[in-house]
């Protein structure tokens, strides 16, 4: 693993002297995560594409702001810009509602772990890709990119609570989907 981190600082090294063949390589390390990153908000190939390509662009113009001095790795920093391309491109779009938080107030249910233990893990992404998109957005950035609630309300720009009744609302509507306790 640390061959792996030194390799990256090598070629992030070699990137900010503008050497094309480095830049290559790094795009080649990461282009397919942060497709399916920008893929799972977007829910638009060819949208989450050309957001993956201006990520990179935007990364290799602003490396000199990348700070690798353990605080972040590259690959968090690169998802940062995308996740925030994404977003950018989700509010041009006017695809990106909000959930009032009195809509959460009714919700209640009971999570039973043995109902789950036969789902697939793609089954899961292909149900969230249909949900509407401020769900979508919420249920990606707390479930696979790992970020707290603060964070996405930082993200998302809406309060605590209501990325609180998002996540909630969403988590809902994903079992109603897959046919797992009903809303």
């Amino acid at each position: 693993m640390e061959q792996s981190y030194d390799h990256i600082n090598h070629l992030i090294e070699r990137c900010r002297k503008e050497e094309h063949h480095a830049q290559i390589e790094i795009y080649k390390l990461y282009y397919k995560a942060m497709f399916n990153t920008s893929l799972r908000i977007i829910n638009d190939k060819f949208e989450a594409e050309d957001i993956m390509q201006e990520s990179f662009l935007t990364a290799f113009t602003k490396l000199n702001s990348f700070n690798n001095n353990g605080q972040a790795s590259f690959g968090s920093w690169l998802k940062k810009i995308v996740i925030n391309n994404s977003l950018t491109a989700l509010k041009k779009n006017k695809k990106f509602d909000t959930v009032p938080y009195e809509y959460a107030e009714n919700l209640s249910f009971e999570e039973n772990d043995s109902e789950y233990s036969e789902i697939k893990c793609s089954d899961v992404l292909k149900m969230i890709s249909k949900l509407k998109s401020n769900y979508r957005v919420a249920l990606t950035l707390n479930l696979i990119e790992g970020y707290d609630s603060e964070e996405i309300a930082h993200i998302m720009n809406i309060s605590n609570e209501n990325v609180r009744t998002t996540i909630s609302s969403a988590k809902s509507k994903l079992r109603a989907l897959m046919n797992l306790n009903p809303v």
